[in-house]
């Protein structure tokens, strides 16, 4: 993953080092600012920077989620495509603000330490690019954003919306309290499903004050495709994070953080197959549960346990560089893969050409 010098030998030690420092902090450590950021005004480039909204894996980690649950729905519900497209717009704005204000929250709480590590120190907040009064404000306007999609939303779907602002606002702290922030982040971010499930007028579950007319009614009710594809989602995120995370060990381990990386180090790989074939029966299950077609288990079942599986058995856990590198293939494609079996598995179903007919 490192580069080699002009006369074919590969860097010294120092060097290499050097070179990855600088290369990943200026790729996704916040000093980021090639292409169309590069020629914003100088004073907007560290609200991109502290939004990830360059390259926009930041973005697509919350849509994706509140994708698949919309095309869950769908198919559930056999839903016109008008109603999907209305419901996608919908999920891609929230997801926008919403995106800004947990990075730009997480930042502001992870700053004392993201000073500390080389990865992180050139983050616009360390740096001093933006004060921490200024990254709360834009935070709480950014939230204030995500917030005012929930009215465009089916009723009752602003309350299915809290245990993820809870969870969001408790995730900075989880690093600290326990080395499975992984499955916090995971619970989070698969928690668009839920999400997008209701933009389509589906409740997927149903307790207490959720999905009911009379508050705290005593009845209970899952839906299980949707409670299968929102664990795989989870186990998806703690892969990929896991994978992320062994980027900082020994800076983590220094500072007192904590993470499934800190915790089995070079036994990570055993559990991440281990969580790969659990999210593959996951995927199975929820297939099988919708008899769905072979488009979907090909796809997404297919897609993204290949495109895992490579990443799980290539990326080199010491090297940082092959961490960010295989983290970032490995997310786009098997996220993909499920968009697009799920997707595959609407369209063919007829529902998306009968509406347009």
């Amino acid at each position: 993953m490192v580069e080699k010098k002009g006369n074919g030998h590969p860097p010294s030690s120092k060097e290499a080092t050097d070179f990855q420092n600088n290369a990943l902090a200026q790729q996704y450590g916040g000093g980021h600012a090639g292409g169309w950021v590069g020629r914003l005004p100088s004073s907007w480039v560290p609200y991109v920077q502290l939004a990830r909204l360059s390259p926009p894996a930041a973005l697509f980690l919350i849509y994706f989620p509140h994708f698949f649950g919309i095309m869950l729905a769908a198919i559930i519900q056999q839903s016109p495509m008008s109603q999907v497209l209305r419901a996608c717009t919908i999920m891609l704005g929230g997801s926008f603000f919403f995106s800004n204000a947990a990075h730009g929250w997480n930042d502001l709480i992870d700053a004392p330490i993201d000073k500390t590590i080389p990865r992180t120190s050139k983050r616009p907040i360390p740096r001093g690019a933006i004060s921490p009064r200024a990254a709360f404000i834009f935070t709480v306007t950014q939230a204030i954003g995500a917030v005012s999609f929930l009215p465009l939303m089916p009723s009752g779907s602003a309350m299915y919306a809290v245990p993820n602002i809870l969870a969001t606002f408790y995730y900075p702290w989880a690093k600290r309290h326990t080395n499975f922030a992984q499955l916090v982040l995971g619970f989070c971010l698969a928690w668009g499903i839920i999400m997008g499930s209701c933009a389509m007028g589906l409740k997927p579950f149903i307790v207490g004050p959720f999905g009911t007319e009379d508050e705290w009614k005593q009845s209970f009710w899952v839906d299980p495709s949707t409670a299968c594809l929102f664990q795989a989602s989870i186990l998806w995120t703690v892969i990929y994070d896991s994978i992320y995370a062994h980027q900082d060990v020994k800076d983590d381990i220094k500072v007192g953080l904590k993470s499934i990386a800190v915790l089995l180090r070079d036994w990570t790989k055993p559990l991440l197959w281990l969580l790969l074939g659990c999210m593959a029966s996951l995927l199975y299950m929820c297939g099988n549960m919708l008899n769905m077609g072979m488009s979907y288990h090909v796809i997404a079942e297919g897609g993204s346990m290949l495109s895992l599986g490579v990443m799980i058995a290539n990326v080199e856990l010491k090297d940082s560089a092959s961490c960010w590198w295989w983290f970032r293939y490995g997310f786009w494609l098997a996220g993909g893969a499920i968009a697009g079996g799920l997707l595959s598995e609407y369209v063919l179903i007829g529902q998306g050409f009968r509406a347009c007919i």
